[in-house]
């Protein structure tokens, strides 16, 4: 514990060390933008109003891939993972989680069904995107009431939007000591006369993972060495091509997505899930007087998975099919306002069969639709910039043999940044955002094996309502940027799974193994705040970064919203001298003992990596030789986030080699 501490203390003192330093250089120096794809006017990540934004792209998203969308993002400012094993980990944000956070490939559903349950994993590679966004806060404007918490958007230019004038691309190969891994991608784009053309593909095997100690903390009867059931594999691959003119461009993509992977929960499970994607994108610039562009995208997947037991016999089929479009109308200034408005709408039918006929249904199959009408205006008044936004959706479930619901929904918001010094700005947004609920909380009734839980859903359930109230503060140029966020989220009929003690067999008669869950509402607070400050030198050196994240989820009559994350610290130091690079990081979260019914305390852990490159020019191509230790500590790691961390810890020390070559 003295080692580790140590270690806190020096990272924090190196951080602000660096940092003082930094004020005495020239501050109007300014890093290269990043542009948000998933905002109405395409805006740099530190000029977001609507809600705040965080782009992983370049060397710093390659240098944090994980084998999951999760895992990837799990140590951003704000977001935590589920983390139910290597194979399935989903964003966390802010506490919120499941269909509160829309997940999005290119501005599109992602359309799996990774929100129906923790053990459902995202079916989204993320090691052939080029870019990650993560926009935490209510962003039901413009991507309806599945991102009341927030949204990631996956950006991998599947459909090209510019002519390359010769062939580009990028391939990584890697492995992976703790669960003898091995994994290679690749990104290339290439263009013939008008046609702009790109492909990836990805494939990665990776066997049960090792563990620093017992499975079952405290239990040395339980599995050690390594983690039963962990093991995951997966591969897929795009093709895309569109014809780009100056007017705009027209294109589509095909992508298919195949992930097999175990459950390493008591009951045990195996899910094996295929997905096929086609989606379509059209822009043309300046369509008639008064506006910039219009844009029209469809998207269409076919996604099925089939969960099998320790035996592999089949227990459950899910199955999802979506067609999801978006039309979006950009005007050109008027009176000093610019602004987009559209129409996005969803068709899909779920369905989660038992594999025994004489068994329940786990969610009878589903037919869902919704259209929406979305606006959003900006304006600049000399130095305050003001946003506002107003979306109108109507969304209808029909199940077969079930009552039918429909719900209309409507939301808007408020914000202003004030930018009262160069570089230096402070924000407020006013939201208020409505979700309908899901098929699975509205209809569930059967058993769910990889969860252990007999899952009973709710058909009165009433829409959510969700009151936030965010004000924020940064510092956005310069050598040293920092930013702090504070934010107060009341939400009336907060849909939530609780445990009610009794147990069910799968054919639902009392006295079996699964817990039985309840969906049920009440109201619920959400607050917290998040600080991150930074050091990036112009040149070769010494970069640093702190941060701290903390979140408190509440229902009526104090009781805690389940799975919450704990309150976290970190610190990253990065070192460039010429074509080597060297870094740290280290990230303590405390012991999370504010609980919902049924759960236990998480105890608190720290976590250390470290990692070394060194790139090297050969002919016409960068190479980037690498090398990183994950949990250097070995340490005995449990996510509050996840159902399973009692019984599936995260992995422990792993040495991963690679190399990575752009051309």
């Amino acid at each position: 514990m003295h080692v580790r501490r140590t270690l806190m203390a020096t990272a924090i003192i190196s951080t602000f060390t660096y940092s003082s330093a930094a004020y005495a250089q020239d501050a109007a120096q300014s890093l290269p933008e990043i542009v948000v794809t998933a905002t109405p006017f395409g805006a740099n990540e530190n000029a977001q109003i609507l809600t705040p934004a965080k782009v992983l792209a370049g060397e710093e998203l390659r240098n944090k891939l994980g084998s999951s969308l999760g895992d990837t993002l799990s140590n951003e400012l704000g977001v935590s993972t589920s983390s139910f094993g290597a194979g399935a980990s989903r964003p966390i944000i802010r506490g919120l989680g499941g269909p509160r956070i829309r997940v999005m490939q290119n501005g599109l559903g992602a359309a799996d069904v990774s929100t129906i349950s923790e053990d459902h994993a995202v079916s989204i590679a993320p090691s052939t995107s080029r870019q990650i966004e993560i926009l935490r806060g209510p962003a039901a404007l413009l991507y309806g009431s599945g991102a009341i918490g927030g949204l990631i958007n996956v950006v991998n230019e599947r459909i090209p939007t510019r002519l390359e004038p010769r062939p580009t691309g990028e391939v990584e190969l890697r492995y992976g000591t703790a669960d003898k891994s091995k994994s290679a991608s690749v990104s290339a784009d290439a263009s013939i006369s008008k046609i702009g053309l790109h492909l990836d593909s990805e494939i990665s095997h990776a066997s049960d993972y090792e563990i620093p100690g017992s499975a079952v903390k405290g239990d040395p009867q339980s599995a050690s060495g390594r983690l039963p059931n962990s093991f995951t594999r997966q591969h897929g691959a795009g093709f895309g091509l569109s014809y780009i003119e100056d007017w705009g461009h027209f294109g589509a993509s095909v992508a298919s997505f195949d992930h097999n992977y175990g459950v390493p929960s008591d009951e045990g499970a195996r899910i094996d899930l295929d997905q096929n994607r086609y989606d379509t994108d059209l822009l043309v610039k300046r369509p008639f007087e008064g506006f910039e562009s219009v844009r029209i995208k469809f998207g269409y997947t076919d996604y099925h998975h089939t969960e099998y037991d320790l035996e592999d016999v089949p227990e459950v089929n899910f199955s999802n099919r979506s067609l999801e479009t978006r039309w979006e109308l950009t005007h050109q200034e008027l009176n000093g306002w610019r602004g987009m408005f559209g129409i996005q709408t969803e068709h899909g039918r779920l369905a989660a069969k038992a594999a025994d006929p004489s068994e329940p249904t786990t969610v009878p199959e589903t037919q869902s639709q919704s259209q929406a009408l979305f606006a959003v205006e900006e304006k600049a008044f000399g130095p305050l910039t003001l946003n506002a936004g107003l979306r109108f959706e109507s969304a209808k479930r029909e199940p077969v043999a079930r009552r039918e619901r429909s719900f209309d929904l409507s939301s808007y918001s408020i914000g202003s940044m004030w930018d009262f010094l160069p570089g230096y700005g402070f924000g407020s947004t006013i939201s208020f955002a409505q979700r309908a609920p899901s098929i699975e909380e509205l209809y569930s009734s059967g058993a769910h094996h990889a969860t252990e839980t007999f899952d009973v859903g709710n058909p009165d359930l009433e829409k959510e309502t969700s009151r936030n109230l965010e004000l924020s503060l940064q510092k956005t140029t310069g050598l040293v940027r920092w930013k702090a966020n504070v934010f107060h989220n009341r939400v009336k009929d907060f849909i939530f799974g609780r445990l009610s003690g009794n147990t069910f067999d799968e054919e639902g008669n009392p006295g079996g193994e699964l817990n039985e869950r309840l969906f049920e509402q009440a109201d619920a607070v959400i607050r917290g705040a998040e600080a991150e400050i930074s050091y990036q030198p112009r040149s070769d050196g010494m970069s640093a970064r702190a941060f701290a994240d903390t979140s408190r989820g509440k229902l009526s009559g104090q009781e805690s919203l389940p799975l919450q994350p704990a309150t976290r610290f970190g610190i990253d130091l990065d070192y460039k001298h010429g074509q080597w690079r060297a870094g740290t990081s280290v990230v303590h979260a405390k012991r999370q003992d504010r609980l919902a019914l049924f759960e236990t305390a998480t105890p608190a852990y720290t976590r250390v990596d470290a990692k070394l490159a060194y790139t090297q020019r050969y002919a016409n191509q960068r190479i980037t030789w690498f090398a990183s230790i994950r949990n250097l500590l070995d340490e005995d790691i449990r996510i509050s986030t996840s159902l399973l961390k009692d019984q599936a810890p995260l992995a422990g020390r792993s040495l991963v080699l690679g190399v990575r070559t752009a051309f």
